[in-house]
């Protein structure tokens, strides 16, 4: 597995902008579905999105499709999270993650970073 450090979270209000990023070491970064979650408290881990390997193909959970942009640098061995128009139910712990299965299952994701919180005030 890879180990993954995630940062750039912090408090923003409803309608800003914040951009998370994740780096990664200990794998080939390139050979790995890399994706975000969230987790708010008492609720379940969720998918958010995720950026595949071979077209960059990019996968966005509904409740944030038009308003995040998921982003790879192979050569840096990095995954970014683009945030726009955030919401109040936005807020949660963000998690960098790697896979090399795919899908959007938390499940199926190996390798995790330790999370960066994301707070959006009303």
């Amino acid at each position: 597995q890879m180990q993954l450090v995630e940062f750039g979270g912090g408090l923003v209000q409803a309608g800003g902008s914040l951009r998370l990023s994740c780096t990664a070491s200990g794998r080939t970064f390139s050979a790995y579905v890399m994706g975000w979650f969230r987790q708010a408290p008492g609720k379940e881990r969720e998918f958010v999105a995720r950026i595949a390997w071979g077209a960059s193909r990019t996968y966005y959970a509904d409740s944030v499709k038009g308003r995040f942009t998921i982003s790879r640098d192979n050569a840096k061995n990095t995954v970014s999270l683009q945030m726009n128009s955030l919401k109040p139910e936005d807020t949660a712990i963000y998690y960098c993650a790697g896979s090399l299965v795919g899908g959007p299952r938390a499940a199926n994701f190996d390798s995790w970073g330790q999370g960066t919180q994301v707070t959006v005030s009303s």
